[in-house]
């Protein structure tokens, strides 16, 4: 296995909201994490943090996750209670209006890959050069596609793309959505990102800095962020990458 993770602030945001890492229990099952807070006086960064700082603990402290029902119970269970955090320290600071977060999470043993998300922020697999999305976006525009009322093509433009209906934070019950990740040794790598990067780049511009084999794990995600801002940066930009079928020692990455 190899891992890296990185975050930039773009180049419009004056600081950046996002939080992600890639953590280790004691049995070598792997939990990436990628969160994109919101809300005004840099609550956002403390909401994505308390995600990021939470979860990763929690999960590097065990010695396994155990089965994969134990994996989905333990998700739900952390999720629910950071969200209780997250409202709570909305409560006690009044500044924080509108104090929120999105989630992806990908947990990897060696038994099973399942992915979970609150909000926008998307989990990939890519198997033999090509890049598929896992999780589903929580957003008005994939409801009113879901629905019929606008194409995918018009839902790319569409005014109200970024309107979340799902997020931390933002309500008593934190709904997680969760999808397994069937036969898992047919995945060649793991990619989570915030929507910072896919507002930016296309599957097709992803996939092909992915399959560059000129860059390393850690080059093509600067380059992946790269290109992000040179596009125009207008948001946080996270990303964290784990390559499967590697014989090199894991690696991470550090926050901008």
């Amino acid at each position: 296995m190899k891992t890296f993770y990185l975050t930039d602030s773009g180049k419009v945001r004056d600081h950046n909201e996002d939080s992600v890492t890639i953590v280790k229990n004691q049995k070598d099952e792997y939990l990436m994490i990628v969160a994109d807070g919101m809300g005004g006086h840099r609550a956002g960064e403390v909401a994505s943090s308390m995600v990021v700082t939470h979860l990763g603990s929690r999960f590097a402290s065990l010695s396994s996750i155990g089965s994969k029902l134990d994996a989905v119970n333990w998700l739900n269970a952390n999720i629910n209670e950071i969200n209780s955090e997250i409202i709570k320290y909305a409560e006690r600071n009044v500044d924080s209006l509108g104090l929120g977060t999105t989630v992806v999470v990908a947990l990897l043993t060696e038994n099973f890959l399942i992915f979970g998300n609150i909000g926008d922020s998307s989990g990939f697999v890519f198997k033999k050069g090509l890049l598929h999305k896992v999780t589903k976006d929580h957003t008005l525009v994939n409801l009113l596609v879901a629905a019929g009322d606008i194409s995918p093509e018009e839902a790319q433009f569409h005014p109200k793309k970024n309107v979340l209906m799902r997020a931390l934070g933002t309500s008593d019950m934190a709904e997680l959505d969760v999808f397994e990740v069937v036969d898992i040794d047919a995945i060649d790598a793991i990619l989570l990102c915030s929507d910072g990067l896919t507002n930016m780049l296309t599957k097709e511009q992803i996939e092909k800095v992915l399959n560059d084999p000129e860059l390393d794990i850690e080059d093509k995600m600067i380059k992946l962020i790269r290109k992000s801002n040179a596009r125009g940066g207008t948001d946080n930009i996270s990303v964290a990458y784990l390559v499967r079928k590697s014989d090199e020692d894991g690696t991470e990455g550090a926050k901008d």
